[in-house]
């Protein structure tokens, strides 16, 4: 009984070990959450796709921090408490995220609206315009002719 126990201590020995390390992180593991965060150095190059010698050595650091199993969200949080917000895309706060995701197209309706409302003002100004200077220049016309009419007369 006690040779049992023992090889089931040097079992659970060898077994534990192994099984802890079995949680092989692959390079898509790193680049799901990589290509989430932008490199802190280079701008608007996500994580994932820059090549300087700083973001292979972050890659193998969210590639330690996925081993030692932490979730893609506390990977990120701790890269924003490292570098600040502009390590991800959009902003964190939900109001600050939803404001830079929709003003810019309200700023695209907006423009879109008044670019109408100018087309439309100036098609209908165009007639009158053209009305009115047609009056205009048969009112000049008429008055040279009368001109030239009374030196052709003398």
């Amino acid at each position: 009984m006690r040779y049992f126990l023992l090889v089931m201590a040097l079992l659970l020995l060898v077994v534990v070990p192994a099984s802890a390390q079995d949680t092989t992180v692959t390079d898509d593991d790193v680049n799901a959450v990589a290509s989430n965060l932008y490199c802190p150095v280079c701008e608007n190059i996500p994580l994932d796709a820059c090549g300087t010698a700083a973001c292979q050595d972050w890659r193998e650091e969210i590639r330690g921090m996925l081993a030692r199993g932490m979730t893609s969200q506390q990977i990120t949080d701790d890269f924003i408490s490292r570098f600040g917000e502009r390590v991800v895309g959009t902003p964190q706060d939900p109001l600050l995220r939803n404001l830079s995701l929709v003003t810019p197209w309200v700023i695209t309706l907006l423009a879109a609206v008044v670019a109408v409302y100018v087309l439309l003002r100036r098609r209908r100004r165009l007639p009158e315009m053209d009305q009115g200077d047609d009056d205009e220049a048969d009112s000049k016309r008429s008055r040279y002719k009368d001109l030239l009419e009374q030196d052709i007369a003398g």
